[in-house]
């Protein structure tokens, strides 16, 4: 079992947070927020040729890092832990101009991750556009009485990225023809009926949607009634192909 007097060995220097109130063996300063045990003897930093380094707390692991392999003299600082029983890492002593070096070389990684999340974001983007637009253009070929502008309108709100709409299941982004129908009726079920009235005034989903069904049924013939009977099975069950919460 690990005692609390002595930290266990690690490699390289090891300096101790004390729990307790402690001084230094050697010139007696008192109290001692980072020690060294040399020989069992609690030795403050200055007196164990520490004190020029500086404390950088754990947390950023890139920068502790590049901190250490810029200093030539550093140290790993513990305390124990006495729920769990061990001594735990608390951060690092390290040169000051090594920290000054390892925080320049993560701000310049930080510009070029910058960089790239913009370049990521904007290919994401375009791909959603092109995306949209064909989704867009499926409607109109299944419906082609629905309005260009009503179309494009299904396909942004269908498909936006990790929204969970059906334009983003595989069935949507394979553009099958019951997922694009499935958006089109949802749309409707929302815009051009009272279907959210009838939630708000406390009906039940089911109930709500069966009220309205013959609206929805009417719009879909008025946009597409050439559509034909693939349009027709794909709008039978809506609710399958893009489910919403009650």
């Amino acid at each position: 079992m690990t005692s609390r007097a002595t930290p266990p060995l690690r490699a390289g220097l090891l300096v101790v947070q004390p729990l307790r109130r402690r001084h230094c063996a050697e010139c007696r300063r008192d109290p001692l927020t980072l020690l060294v045990l040399e020989e069992g003897a609690p030795r403050c930093l200055d007196c164990a040729d520490l004190g020029h380094l500086v404390f950088l707390p754990r947390g950023n692991t890139a920068l502790t890092r590049r901190a250490r392999e810029e200093s030539g003299l550093s140290a790993v600082v513990v305390r124990f832990n006495r729920r769990q029983g061990r001594y735990e890492r608390q951060g690092v002593l390290v040169e000051e101009a090594g920290l000054a070096r390892a925080e320049e070389r993560c701000l310049a990684d930080a510009e070029a991750r910058r960089l790239r999340r913009v370049r990521d974001s904007r290919r994401r983007a375009a791909e959603d556009l092109r995306f949209s637009e064909a989704f867009a253009r499926e409607i109109r070929r299944l419906l082609p009485g629905c309005p260009a502008h009503r179309a494009a309108a299904i396909a942004a709100h269908a498909s936006v990225r990790a929204s969970g709409r059906v334009g983003r299941s595989a069935a949507g982004r394979a553009l099958s023809e019951r997922a694009v129908i499935s958006a089109v009726v949802a749309s409707v079920r929302h815009v051009d009926t009272a279907y959210d009235q009838l939630l708000m005034s406390g009906v039940t989903r089911h109930e709500a949607r069966r009220r309205i069904a013959g609206a929805v049924e009417s719009r879909l013939r008025e946009w597409g009634p050439e559509a034909g009977a693939e349009v027709r099975d794909a709008r039978a069950e809506p609710a399958r192909a893009s489910p919403r919460p009650p």
